[in-house]
């Protein structure tokens, strides 16, 4: 997308002013959205985002300019505005740009150019179909079908120039069960690094359809979960979303490095149980948080965050590692051109353990099994959360009485952490997207079945 001349007069203007380093991010994503709701496609959408991002920094100081024109004139034009802003003298020099070969960890083969709307269309149909079949009390289905080709090329002044193409799809149903006046919602959206080939063998749209309405009919059928403080068993998948929200934002350099996070410090120290560790995985191929550089042009890496309940890594990005006086770890991502990067997780969940998920149920006496989490909120700089539990069900002497609906999980992540004291064996991850100030970037949570063993729960008091 720039020619290496190009590249290397924009990084020498945005220098000229004292930084002491430069950086441009490139971007061309072309998207796709079908949307089908009760047999009938409702809407369909295309769009195409094209601009770039120049940063520059010096010290702990940092500026960032975008542009959608990018051009050589435009490109020097925003490195001018972005030189501007520093003003204290001659800067560093560029170095030489030299192209870097960046290793394909996650192929498309099928991409979302080459495929037709009929085709698509037709996933969604078996979606719609086979939710309503679940039971006559699913009364609403609505199924989408989203993909994106975006391909970034990278330049600092450090000599880095590398090109990546990051291919995605995902499936997403939404089914709303209806009975005596009362509805609830059931989803499932799965999807990953990867084009059209993630229907087969990976997803079954079918199978995606009739989860996400089997869910809405067994909570609309479930009596309300009583309140009060108990053991609490999360399964795999989503459930991993408390892992990610309670605790992993607060391993990031961007609250971390601002002394903004409870794990502030905290390195080898113990944070967690024994049975606890955690990791924060790019390289895992085709999942849906992968990726093959970070939006800084850093190798992707496998980093353990915490290791047998001690606290190994934070995940940190160029400029707050600075501050913190870290190497980055290839965490730095942004949704687009649009945002400047910082530290943000990519497949973060807790590894499997070795208590069989039949055995976690059974020694726990009464409490809750949440098989499926819902969303939350957070506090990052406490860790205190809020989240819902989307299909719950009551456990009785060690084994599953009933269904409930309404239940809520209220903590503190260091405190969760470090009353885990069973991990199953069968890791599994969800996909998703996060929020931060640079954007919502797509991430995977995940985890084996989990055991906390005392947890307040909200619900119904009785």
């Amino acid at each position: 997308m720039i020619q290496k001349p190009t590249a290397e007069r924009v990084l020498s203007r945005a220098l000229e002013t004292g930084g002491d380093f430069a950086e441009i991010y490139l971007e061309d994503t072309r998207s796709n959205a079908l949307v089908l709701l009760n047999g009938d496609i409702e809407r369909a959408n295309s769009s195409h985002r094209h601009g770039a991002g120049i940063r520059v920094y010096r010290d702990l100081f940092s500026v960032y300019v975008q542009t959608t024109e990018t051009d050589e004139a435009h490109l020097l034009e925003a490195a001018a505005r972005a030189a501007a802003a520093i003003q204290a003298g001659a800067g560093a020099a560029a170095q030489p740009l030299r192209e870097s070969t960046c290793p394909d960890r996650h192929p498309a083969r099928r991409l979302p150019e080459s495929q037709e709307s009929a085709g698509k269309a037709r996933y969604l149909r078996e979606a719609w179909k086979a939710a309503r079949a679940v039971d006559p009390a699913v009364a609403q289905v609505q199924a989408s079908l989203t993909d994106s080709d975006k391909l970034v090329t990278i330049c600092n002044s450090q000599g880095l120039l590398v090109t990546d193409r990051r291919v995605r799809v995902r499936l997403g149903v939404q089914a709303v069960a209806a009975e005596n006046g009362e509805n609830q919602v059931g989803s499932q959206s799965p999807g990953a690094l990867c084009g059209y080939e993630l229907f087969e063998g990976r997803v079954d749209p079918a199978q995606t359809g009739a989860e996400a309405a089997r869910i809405a009919v067994t909570m609309l059928r479930a009596p309300a979960c009583p309140a009060g403080e108990m053991p609490v068993a999360i399964d795999g998948g989503f459930g991993g979303v408390i892992f990610h929200e309670a605790c992993g934002h607060s391993l990031e350099a961007t609250a971390v490095a601002w002394g903004n996070s409870e794990f502030c410090g905290k390195l080898g120290q113990r944070i967690a149980s024994e049975a606890v560790t955690a990791i924060d995985d790019g390289t895992i191929e085709n999942a849906w948080g992968s990726i093959n550089v970070d939006d800084e042009g850093t190798p992707a890496t496998r980093l353990v965050l915490i290791e047998n309940g001690i606290l190994k890594n934070y995940m940190v990005d160029r400029l707050n590692g600075r501050k913190m006086g870290m190497a980055p770890t290839g965490n730095a991502r942004r949704e687009s051109y649009a945002y400047a990067p910082t530290s943000r997780m990519r497949n973060t969940f807790i590894a499997p353990g070795n208590t069989p998920d039949a055995e976690i149920l059974s020694t726990m006496g009464d409490g809750l099994y949440a098989r499926n989490m819902g969303g939350g909120s957070v506090n990052p700089v406490t860790g205190e959360f809020n989240f819902a539990v989307s299909e719950g069900y009551l456990v009785r002497d060690g084994k599953i009485a009933h269904p409930v609906r309404g239940a809520t999980l209220v903590g503190r992540g260091s405190e969760i952490l470090m009353r885990i004291d069973r991990v199953g064996p069968n890791l599994a991850l969800a996909p998703g997207m996060c929020g931060s100030v640079s954007g919502s970037v797509p991430v995977c949570v995940g985890q084996p079945m989990i055991r906390v063993s005392r947890m307040t729960v909200g619900g119904q008091q009785g």
